[in-house]
């Protein structure tokens, strides 16, 4: 199979794509929601819009394309690439590719097995006064978690650098919605059992309301900052790695499921002709021509990058409750990263 050829990403700053967006089955749709807030609507001059999916949740979103959940391990296509995966009792927990903060995740920097940690204080060594070596942090998280320059990570740890350790994104995107509108629903939860019991409790016939949208328009938003990932120093068969695995994401995110939630489940109109707006006229690749162009690139990248695993025996304690017992996460709330710089 064709290697993309990416020459035409040599000399621009940015790869901006719009993909306008539909929903698979009727007209509503149910956006993502904050605590305290609900739906982030506002206004702008070309009217009402709709925040449909955050920046943070839709890095997760792109990093889950690459990860096989039947084997617990990178899909196929990305055999090779750099990922940490943490174990207990023996068997599979979680991984840097899984993790919202990487490999700022706890399970790989707080539990007893420090040898990552320490792994990682090492390489890192005379980063803790002036400026930040850009070009060895990057070296580091190439070898040790490629996704980390790709969706960004804040290593907020003291012991590293005095917590000063970050990169910003470099694939971006959000989902918003144009021309929104509250489409106003609602219903009742049926107990026909006993339809007057204590509701409290559970029981009982509960009536509710519910918000889904209408929208003149949904685009999808994605933004490839290539001047930062030049920026990054890296040998260059490292930047076409990053770069073809940023697309890889991309085209398979929008070639695959974009069923954000129950009732949100949405489609690119046309999917085969996904055209950028910068540099203008470049055509995103097909996945089979980026699956070869990333196994090439991962190939060529072999020897700067490991696989580790770390174990987490540590006790998994439980976190404050609220008031009525429950989680205080909510279950639309998308992951904050917090990796922006």
């Amino acid at each position: 199979m064709p290697e993309v050829n990416l020459s035409e990403l040599d000399k621009v700053s940015r790869l901006l794509l719009t993909v306008p967006l539909r929903p698979v089955q009727g007209d509503r749709f149910q956006p993502t929601g904050f605590p305290s807030l609900g739906a982030a609507t506002y206004r702008t001059k070309a009217g009402d819009k709709l925040l449909v999916e955050s920046t943070q949740s839709m890095a997760n979103r792109l990093e889950a394309t690459c990860w096989d959940t039947a084997t617990n391990k990178p899909v196929a296509a990305l055999g090779g690439v750099s990922h940490v995966t943490v174990t207990r009792k023996g068997k599979f927990l979680t991984d840097s590719m899984l993790e919202a903060h990487r490999i700022n995740s706890p399970y790989l920097l707080e539990g007893k097995d420090r040898k990552f940690f320490d792994n990682l204080k090492a390489e890192l060594g005379g980063l803790e006064e002036g400026p930040i070596d850009r070009m060895k942090l990057a070296d580091v998280l190439l070898k040790y978690d490629v996704g980390s320059l790709i969706h960004g990570v804040f290593l907020a740890k003291k012991d590293l650098a005095g917590g000063r350790l970050r990169v910003a994104r470099a694939l971006s995107a959000f989902i918003e919605a144009s021309g929104a509108a509250v489409a106003a629903s609602g219903g009742v939860k049926n107990d026909h059992v006993n339809p007057s019991g204590d509701t409290k409790a559970g029981f009982g016939n509960v009536p509710f309301s519910r918000d889904e949208y209408v929208a003149e328009r949904i685009d999808c938003h994605i933004n490839l900052d290539l001047t930062q990932i030049r920026g990054f120093g890296l040998d260059p068969k490292a930047q076409k790695l990053l770069i073809a695995l940023a697309l890889y994401r991309v085209r398979k995110l929008l070639d695959g499921d974009l069923r954000l939630r129950t009732a949100c489940d949405l489609e690119p109109i046309d999917r085969d002709n996904l055209v950028a707006e910068r540099p203008k006229g470049f055509k995103l690749p097909s996945l089979v021509d980026l699956e070869a162009t990333v196994k090439s690139a991962i190939e060529g990248c072999k020897g700067m990058m490991v696989q580790t695993e770390v174990t987490f025996e540590d006790e998994l304690k439980k976190g404050k409750e609220t008031a009525d017992g429950g989680d205080t996460a909510d279950e639309d709330e998308p992951t904050d990263d917090t990796n922006d710089q």
